[in-house]
C-alpha cells in the first residue's frame, strides 16, 4: 500500500526560514493551521492508496478553485502581481494539459474534467496585504508537487502528471523569493491581519470546494 500522502509533504529546503521572516509568516501559519489539517483529510489525493482517478478530481477542484481567484488576480500589478517576483506558473494551463492527457481518458465518469463548475467572481478585499495571503495559499498549494511527484509517479504511469513535476528543482528558490518578498510588504499588525483574511478565505474556498464537488454550489455549467 502507497503511504499516506500528505499534501504539505516538502523538500527539507523549503522549509527553512530565517528569523526576519518569522512574524508574517507565522502569523500566516498559525491562521490556517487548522484548515491546512483539515484539507489532508478531504482533498483525493489524501487517500491511503492513490489512484489516477484521485489525481484528476484533485486537479479538478483546484481548477475551479483557481480560475476566479488568477482572474481576479491578474487585474493588479502590485504587491505579489509586482513585475520583481518570479514569473507566475499558468497552472491552469498545466491543469488542463494533465486532464486533458490520453491517459486520463476512461476514468471514472463522475469525475468531471472539462466542463467548468459554476463559480462566482472572486470579489476579496483589494488590498495588497489581502492579496499576499491569496497568494500565499496559491504557492503553497504546489509546494509538496516534487514530493507527491516522486512518489505517485510510478503509480500513476504513464500519465506524466505535469502539474506535480514543474519546477521542481527551483521549488525552494522560488518560495523563498516569495517569502521574502511577502515579508517585506507585510509587516505591520494591521498589514499582517489583512493577509491573514487573504489567506483564511482563500483556503476557505479551497475546503467549501473540496467537501461539495457534486452539490448545488459546485454544479456544472456550459
Amino acid at each position: 500500500m502507497l503511504k499516506r500522502t500528505r499534501l504539505i509533504d516538502t523538500p527539507e529546503s523549503v522549509n527553512r526560514v530565517s528569523p526576519d521572516k518569522d512574524v508574517a509568516l507565522g502569523a500566516l501559519r498559525a491562521a490556517t493551521a487548522e484548515r491546512h489539517e483539515l484539507l489532508h483529510v478531504i482533498m483525493p489525493l489524501s487517500v491511503e492508496s492513490v489512484a489516477l482517478r484521485d489525481y484528476l478530481a484533485h486537479l479538478a477542484i483546484l481548477r475551479n478553485w483557481l480560475k476566479p481567484l488568477e482572474a481576479w488576480l491578474d487585474h493588479f500589478d502590485d504587491g505579489p502581481q509586482a513585475s520583481t517576483l518570479p514569473a507566475r506558473i499558468d497552472r491552469l494551463a498545466l491543469i488542463d494539459a494533465d486532464l486533458a492527457h490520453v491517459a486520463a481518458r476512461g476514468q471514472d465518469e463522475r469525475i468531471n474534467v472539462t466542463v467548468p463548475v459554476r463559480m462566482q467572481a472572486w470579489r476579496g478585499t483589494q488590498s495588497a496585504a489581502y492579496r499576499w495571503g491569496v497568494c500565499y495559499v496559491i504557492e503553497g498549494s504546489q509546494l509538496g508537487g516534487a514530493v507527491l511527484y516522486a512518489r505517485l509517479k510510478d503509480r500513476l504511469a504513464p500519465h506524466p502528471l505535469g502539474y506535480l513535476a514543474v519546477g521542481r528543482e527551483t521549488l525552494g528558490a522560488r518560495w523563498q523569493a516569495f517569502i521574502r518578498a511577502l515579508s517585506a510588504d507585510v509587516h505591520t499588525p494591521a498589514t499582517i491581519d489583512e493577509a491573514c483574511r487573504g489567506a483564511a478565505d482563500a483556503f476557505d474556498r479551497l475546503i467549501e470546494l473540496a467537501q461539495c464537488p457534486t452539490s448545488a454550489a459546485c454544479a456544472n455549467v456550459d
